[in-house]
């Protein structure tokens, strides 16, 4: 009985482990409760001593990232009409252990961290917070309350998420914020008249304010790994700490640097603040490949870290890499005079334009500033069928990095399998996807002539997960800027013509039944800058040049 009690236990399977006791029902409850505040941890068991009366084991936890714990339990037999059992209490999974109380694995942050931009100013610094807990008890009638009470900060705290959040929770403390002092000072009397609310201060490392990012704590998090400490807590029923039954304190930590430019960010953050749908920005230094900015809005933040491995059809910036295809091949040139029609039927798809305009016959270098999809589509649909993923992996889509801080994915592109998929990746539809960052990628691979490193944490580049390209041919590279400051001059992007320096491309990327469409606009300046923005279900790429337009500063 001991050995199969034990190695319940190390499996995780709590209701046969509970069924071995002599109190099944309270030990299956309190079972999961005690043991998953330490996560993904593996539990290996020995059984030692064995007595009528109690057995010994000792319990050996990989509590991964090189964390170990181990100690002896002593655990008392009683006899029943079913046989021996385990005399349950919390003290036979660890000795410590008293009714109400459970294990947690916490991370212990390298002291004296600071987190800086890439000219020494501050991005992240110790702030107070105020950590608000709900009494799973009061739930019932104090969760309506709480939501109310919270409500001018954060409409996504509802009664129904807060409910359910209690149940799970058992009889622990429900976390259901934290607030910097400022914001806790606009609710703090509607929460202090909610029963079972707690309140209480702790220190936490937080962006500066008027600052956030996606990045910010990813990147923390890996640059201080080797420093930072850990500790096994006991914990009382309102996850309030005990003592600490196992650790390591942390070490010393240097300054972490990091390539954004907080000029950059908040501007980035301020420019996808202006639209209402989903909304994010990447902007890379092209010359060395530095993350400058990362910015989402809320409506963004909903679905994940989309700015970086989100991944959307890229719609016409995907042109960017048919004509890469096609100059590569020799199949045109920016000069080549080619039929602008407002619709075509090619190769059994019907291609429109945006509202059909037709620009009759017009260079190479037109149709692309003016996004003419009926010629691109034909340009496309005569190339190899590989020509398509060779052009994007020699501008740094479809193949990715291993970043420190960050997970990134650029996107994919398929060997078209028909004619008709051809077609329709030469403009950015198909199986064709891509993720602002590695848009971004793209503009900056067209701005510094070969694939830039992406780096985020200074001194840690990246590392590519497939042999990189080689640089772009000069004549091709001269080419696409030249076709992309025409955008901005005189095409489809022409809001952006009065900002110095600026080229780019637009593009609007259908998708469902072909009704909806995102936005995008990747772009570059000549003071080493390349980003780009996606708007999603934004219906055009207007309000993606808008965001555009804002991040770089357009007057009024």
């Amino acid at each position: 009985m001991a050995a199969a009690f034990v190695a319940a236990l190390a499996a995780h399977d709590m209701p046969a482990a509970a069924a071995l006791t002599d109190d099944p029902g309270p030990a299956a409850a309190d079972l999961p409760r005690i043991v998953d505040g330490l996560g993904p941890a593996r539990l290996a068991t020995h059984v030692g001593q064995s007595r009528a009366d109690s057995f010994r084991y000792t319990a050996d936890w990989d509590l991964g990232a090189g964390r170990t714990w181990t100690y002896r339990v002593e655990v008392p037999l009683v006899r029943t009409p079913d046989g021996a059992r385990v005399h349950w209490s919390p003290a036979v999974v660890h000795p410590a252990l008293v009714p109400g109380e459970a294990l947690e694995l916490r991370g212990i942050g390298a002291a004296r961290t600071r987190v800086l931009d890439a000219t020494g100013l501050p991005l992240m610094a110790e702030t107070t917070v105020t950590v608000v807990r709900l009494d799973p008890a009061a739930a019932a009638t104090s969760a309506p309350a709480t939501a109310d009470a919270l409500a001018p900060l954060r409409l996504d705290i509802t009664a129904d998420g807060l409910q359910d959040a209690a149940r799970r929770a058992g009889t622990d403390a429900v976390t259901v914020v934290a607030l910097r002092d400022d914001d806790y000072a606009r609710v703090a009397d509607a929460l202090k008249a909610v029963p079972g609310i707690t309140v209480s201060p702790q220190s936490r490392l937080l962006a500066v304010p008027g600052l956030d990012s996606p990045v910010l704590t990813p990147a923390l998090a890996d640059a201080t790994q080797g420093a930072r400490g850990w500790q096994v807590a006991l914990v009382d029923g309102q996850d309030r700490f005990v003592r600490q039954l196992a650790g390591q304190a942390p070490g010393p930590a240097d300054d972490v640097a990091l390539t954004l430019d907080r000029r950059r960010q908040v501007a980035a953050q301020r420019a996808v603040a202006t639209v209402t749908a989903p909304a994010a920005l990447v902007a890379l230094q092209p010359s060395t490949g530095a993350v400058l900015a990362v910015a989402q809005n809320d409506a963004a933040d909903a679905s994940g870290p989309v700015a970086l491995s989100g991944l959307y059809p890229p719609g016409s910036t995907f042109k960017t890499v048919t004509a890469v295809a096609a100059l590569q091949a020799k199949a045109v040139t920016v000069d080549t005079v080619l039929p602008c029609p407002g619709s075509e039927n090619i190769l059994g798809r019907q291609i429109p334009n945006d509202d059909q305009f037709d620009l009759g016959n017009v260079p190479l270098h037109t149709a692309y500033a003016q996004s003419c999809n009926t010629t691109f589509a034909r340009v496309g649909s005569g190339l190899p069928r590989d020509a398509l993923p060779h052009g994007a992996a020699e501008l740094g889509l479809g193949s990715d990095w291993d970043v420190p801080g960050i997970t990134t994915v650029t996107g994919t592109v398929p060997e078209p399998q028909s004619d008709a998929e051809q077609v329709e990746d030469s403009i950015g539809q198909g199986r064709v996807v891509a993720s602002p960052f590695g848009m971004a990628l793209v503009a900056a691979t067209v701005a510094a002539g070969h694939v830039p490193t992406p780096q985020l944490i200074v001194g840690r580049p990246g590392v590519a997960k497939s042999p990189p390209p080689p640089p772009l041919p000069g004549d091709v590279r001269d080419d696409l800027a030249t076709m992309m400051r025409e955008t901005v001059t005189s095409g489809s992007a022409k809001r952006l013509r009065t900002l110095p320096g600026v080229s780019g491309k637009t593009g609007t990327a259908q998708f469902g039944d072909g009704r909806s469409a995102h936005g995008w606009f990747i772009g570059t300046t000549t003071d080493d800058l390349a980003f780009a923005v996606l708007v999603v279900g934004a219906g055009s790429s207007t309000p993606a040049v808008g965001v555009a337009a804002a991040f770089l500063g357009e007057p009024g």
